[in-house]
């Protein structure tokens, strides 16, 4: 298969890519250290990236900004920063990008556990990312040429550890990477995939 891959760089990217890799040509997009770059935040991009690229099997996101901040402090900047990165460019990669999948092909995004499980801090994330799962299972419902769904990742141990914070309840990335994998070679469509789940 021919994947593009949104976020190759990242901790999951990575994982993701050194999975897919063995038997598939991966295309890394990113805001820079890319095959092809691209600003998620920004739709322009977003087209440019899939005329560049042109006919692939399948899409994956790992990436998408949304800053944490206490509710009384979130400014507006941070909010829109969340709504136009996280949440609209990946809304984007389907809108944009659906004219560029194979049929029967996939398009997999990344929203995250703080969806469903918040935290003191978590309001805009959370926010983006519960978007996100109904933008897929509503999206899914008129999309029959390719199969949309979501990764939906607990804490990664890497990044946990990166931020000092403790990784007992957290998953590595490699074990992350499983879900993603399950969305392309799988056959669910319009599935919220909770990483937990595929990770033996």
């Amino acid at each position: 298969m021919k994947i593009l891959l949104i976020g190759a760089s990242g901790t999951i990217g990575k994982a993701v890519t050194k999975r897919l890799a063995i038997n598939d040509e991966v295309i890394a997009a990113g805001y820079s250290n890319a095959d092809v770059i691209v600003d998620l935040g920004s739709a322009e991009s977003i087209k440019k990236m899939f005329e560049q690229v042109g006919q692939v099997d399948a899409v994956i996101s790992t990436a998408g900004v949304a800053n944490f901040g206490s509710f009384d402090q979130l400014s507006d900047d941070e909010y829109q920063l969340a709504l136009n990165n996280k949440l609209m460019g990946q809304v984007n990669l389907v809108r944009l990008g659906r004219a560029y999948i194979s049929n029967g092909g996939s398009i997999t995004l990344t929203s995250g556990v703080l969806s469903r499980e918040p935290m003191i801090g978590s309001t805009a994330v959370s926010m983006v990312n519960g978007a996100l799962e109904s933008f897929v299972k509503a999206a899914s419902l008129e999309i029959d040429s390719f199969r949309l769904n979501v990764v939906s990742p607990i804490f990664v141990k890497e990044t946990m550890a990166m931020i000092g914070m403790d990784t007992e309840g957290g998953l590595s990335a490699d074990d992350t990477a499983k879900a993603y994998i399950a969305a392309v070679t799988g056959s669910m469509h319009g599935t919220t995939l909770d990483t937990p789940d595929h990770a033996n």
